[in-house]
């Protein structure tokens, strides 16, 4: 036993502290707060880590910590992903600050096992605060939760009296893009299952895999090409042209999507999640035809840098007349968030592929474009920047705009002969 867990009623000398951990083994029949082993969901064997809330509120105290360190080091031994189901008040106050160390302890076995390239599932319960949310909750790959749980960091006996208590819901979690989805117990099994086959499903457990390109999805919409530049605009802005989510339900036989960018935001023109094509997992970043929001450059960036640790390869759809340009999208780092995408594009090693499916308005439809492995449709247009916009710019007349849409060369068969995008892809 390691030194000081034998002294009496902890390394604090907390009195009663012994006995209260006699109570919690006799109600519940467990030695510490968390059982760990591994198990079957689905059809994908992983290691386990449930958290038991009746023993001593799920709290971490050392023996939690030893635990969770030997999970998490079968887990990178076997080479299988991790599910944590979380149900805990947060640390052991009978053990003090050595209590509160264990949760540098989770965080590096958790970073360990992200760098082995292993997904992190996470399923929070009612309820999970301090630092069970702050590492093994929060920092998972793929964060569910029980309908209602009470999530955050503070707990419910030390917020602020006048605190919003819907705040500390799993429902304004997922409104917040601080996790991925509220999930009924009833469907907890088969969503776990479809989780740990999708992640485990594209070359994760396989470092040394190169994992194949994704072919683009075939086009939708019309098959033959436009005529002139403000023709491709206008098929382009056409209500009646397939969208992402035509597509994404086109190509995948089946999808599970991840939500927010982890900072507070959510964009529904932002589409990300990973789904089956041809009986492999491929990642997916869609844009919806909208402006594009800080949030959504984030959550793209965050998918990328998630399908690259697992060695999936990534389809991005592009469509959108540009960046959100407004106040708000600006106190929310627009500049930044698009910078990072950028970043995370261009440094991702698993193979990209991007389909231009209608607008693509600047740098905020080129940030989602995989290098040298774009492809377009026939109702797609591609440009530096909007036919108006550049009319303005050049300070010419607004009857203007369609020959100045021919000069920017943004059609589909342009952007071929300009070496901007690989061929244009018909309707299938």
């Amino acid at each position: 036993m390691p030194e000081g867990e034998s002294l009496p009623d902890g390394p604090l000398g907390w009195e009663g502290y012994d006995a209260a951990r006699a109570r919690a083994r006799d109600r519940t029949g467990e030695q510490e707060s968390v059982v760990c082993g591994t198990g079957r969901i689905g059809a994908t064997e992983a290691v386990l880590i449930s958290f038991e809330f009746g023993f001593l509120g799920g709290s971490l105290g050392k023996r939690t910590g030893d635990r969770l360190e030997a999970a998490y080091s079968l887990a990178r031994e076997r080479r299988l992903p991790v599910v944590s189901l979380i149900a805990t008040g947060g640390s052991r106050m009978q053990e003090g600050m050595r209590a509160l160390l264990q949760l540098q302890r989770v965080a590096r076995q958790s970073a360990l096992t992200r760098a082995a390239g292993l997904p992190q599932i996470a399923v929070v319960r009612d309820p999970t605060t301090g630092g069970g949310w702050a590492t093994l909750g929060a920092g998972a790959d793929v964060v569910l939760a029980l309908p209602g749980a009470q999530i955050g960091f503070a707990g419910s006996r030390v917020r602020p009296a006048d605190a919003d208590p819907y705040a500390y819901t799993a429902e304004a979690q997922l409104a917040a893009g601080h996790i991925d989805a509220v999930v009924p117990p009833g469907d907890l099994r088969a969503t776990v299952g479809r989780w740990l086959t999708l992640l485990t499903g594209g070359g994760a457990g396989a470092p040394d895999a190169v994992p194949a390109l994704a072919a683009p999805p075939a086009g939708l919409g019309r098959g033959e090409l436009p005529d002139t530049g403000w023709d491709a605009v206008v098929r382009a802005r056409s209500p009646e042209r397939p969208r992402a989510e035509a597509y994404l339900d086109a190509y995948f036989t089946e999808r599970e999507a991840i939500v927010g960018d982890r900072c507070g935001g959510t964009d529904p023109g932002m589409l990300c999640g990973f789904g089956r094509h041809g009986g492999r997992t491929v990642a997916y970043a869609a844009q919806c035809g909208t402006p594009t929001l800080p949030s959504g450059y984030r959550t793209a960036a965050r998918l990328i840098r998630l399908a690259d640790r697992l060695g999936i390869p990534v389809l991005t759809l592009v469509d959108t007349p540009g960046a959100a340009n407004d106040a708000e999208a600006e106190r929310g780092g627009a500049g930044a968030a698009i910078a990072d995408l950028f970043a995370a594009m261009a440094t991702a090693r698993v193979p990209l592929t991007t389909l231009l499916i209608g607008e693509g308005g600047s740098g905020g439809a080129l940030a989602l474009s995989a290098p040298d492995n774009t492809w377009a449709t026939p109702d797609s247009y591609f440009s530096v920047i909007a036919p108006e916009l550049a009319t303005a710019i050049l300070k010419r007349s607004p009857d203007r705009t369609r020959a100045t849409a021919d000069q920017l060369r943004l059609r589909p068969q342009d952007l071929v002969s300009l070496g901007v995008v690989r061929g244009i892809v018909p309707p299938g």
